[in-house]
């Protein structure tokens, strides 16, 4: 494990304002003209966006269900190779895994990688309490660290004294109660970076209100305890075999850095394209990842990709598309009206107001497709306000172990060498592997 310096921002609870502080503290760093490594404990595609925003570096997921415990720590070496620190955001409640378990838990990542971590608490409505609520999670867990404390939503500077004088951990700052300083939302989550400037400013607020120096100087106090153990890397990139095309644009923009990586590792070359605005390029496999197509479909509707899409897919080119990739790939999608769709997979969508499936996901793929072999291993992560409604003789290529998917733990729509899918895959090596290969025999066609 690199000895780089380190530090969780973690949270009491979901909506505590960890993102806002992480977001600041990243921002702040930059300022100070160090290169800052992002990271996001969990499956979360839209906090990573930010990051990556701030700090000019590709944030990357740690999730030990998705990826394992190894490859957490992989991940970890080779994203922070150039940078000066490592700024880990968490996820939920600090220690919140799950099933009620400690396993995928911001907890359980700092513990992997030897990180200190800072505790933000949302303080409105409460003084002494405060001490109570620091106590039972300092006192929880003795493996982890806890470095110090962000108060956040203080509502005057008499409430921060009243808190400050009596706290059993550092006070590391302080953040007003400031309603404009909370990032916007939709029905997925946080409004992408690409959407807001709201994080914009959070730098000076976090370079005014906290003890930046501090944070620093706990964050390198891993050096000091981190053993230097050893972490197992990937082989080096190999040539390039086939050219795959990526959906990337306002509709499509949900990717996990880690797949495109393993990708090009493995011998492909990327072509980014806007399916909004761009014909296919010419390219020999197609990935269609999740996004918000329901915000632009009278776009999509017209658009030249729309058209294309289904005479290059009964040509037998691979597609693998995932969540908003696979709504695009259907008939028609049906929000206040309905809109003509790409026709590649026998199903329609209508979107809901409700979550349809949140969760982890697990299974293995049937064997009904070329790049997925029997018994091809997918972790991954599935979270939609929309519901699928297959024809009756719909094909699946995954039976999911775990999670809904499309219907009943049947996931992976199919269709010629398509695949949709509701999960959003961590890729293996051997799914990556086979979708080149399938991608490469294509070219050859």
């Amino acid at each position: 494990m690199k000895t780089i310096p380190r530090i969780v921002i973690a949270g009491t609870h979901s909506g505590c304002g960890k993102t806002t502080v992480a977001g600041g503290i990243m921002a702040a760093l930059t300022s100070r003209g160090l290169k800052v490594q992002p990271f996001k404990v969990g499956p979360d595609f839209i906090d990573p966006s930010h990051h990556t925003r701030i700090c000019g570096r590709a944030s990357r997921n740690l999730d030990p269900f998705m990826m394992g415990e190894e490859g957490v720590a992989r991940t970890f070496n080779q994203a922070t190779t150039g940078a000066d620190i490592a700024i880990i955001e968490g996820v939920m409640g600090l220690y919140d895994g799950i099933d009620g378990t400690d396993f995928a838990s911001t907890a359980h990542v700092a513990r992997l990688l030897d990180a200190p971590v800072i505790l933000v608490v949302d303080v409105k409505g409460m003084s002494r309490s405060t001490h109570a609520l620091i106590h039972g999670f300092s006192g929880f867990d003795t493996t982890i660290t806890i470095g110090g404390a962000i108060l956040n939503r203080v509502g005057s500077l008499r409430h921060r004294q009243m808190i400050e004088d009596s706290l059993s951990i550092p006070s590391l700052g302080w953040i007003q109660k400031r309603e404009d300083m909370a990032v916007k939302s939709r029905h997925l989550g946080l409004l992408m970076a690409h959407e807001t400037v709201q994080m914009a400013g959070l730098g000076e607020i976090i370079e005014e209100f906290c003890d930046l120096d501090a944070i620093i100087s706990c964050a390198g106090s891993a050096c000091k305890s981190t053993p230097d153990r050893k972490v197992s890397t990937r082989k080096h990139r190999k040539p390039t075999i086939a050219k795959i095309g990526v959906a990337l644009d306002n509709a499509f923009c949900f990717y996990y850095q880690d797949n495109l990586d393993l990708l090009r590792s493995l011998g492909a070359e990327i072509l980014f394209f806007s399916p909004l605005q761009d014909s296919i390029p010419e390219v020999d496999a197609l990935y269609f990842g999740g996004g918000y197509p329901e915000l632009h479909l009278p776009a999509l509707e017209s658009a030249q990709c729309t058209r294309e899409l289904k005479s290059r897919v009964d040509r037998g080119i691979p597609v693998y598309a995932e969540c908003g990739g696979l709504m695009y790939l259907t008939r028609e999608i049906k929000t206040d009206k309905t809109y003509k769709s790409c026709g590649v997979l026998p199903a329609r969508v209508e979107m809901t107001n409700k979550i349809e499936a949140l969760g982890y996901v697990k299974g293995e793929s049937r064997g009904n497709v070329s790049f997925l072999p029997s018994l091809q291993h997918i972790t991954g992560h599935e979270f939609h306000y929309s519901h699928l409604h297959p024809d009756h003789d719909a094909q699946f290529a995954f039976r999911l172990t775990r999670g809904k998917g499309i219907d009943s733990g049947k996931d992976g729509l199919v269709s010629g060498n398509a695949v949709g899918t509701y999960s959003h895959a961590y890729f293996t090596d051997s799914f990556a592997r086979t979708f080149i290969d399938a991608a490469y025999h294509f070219s050859k066609v």
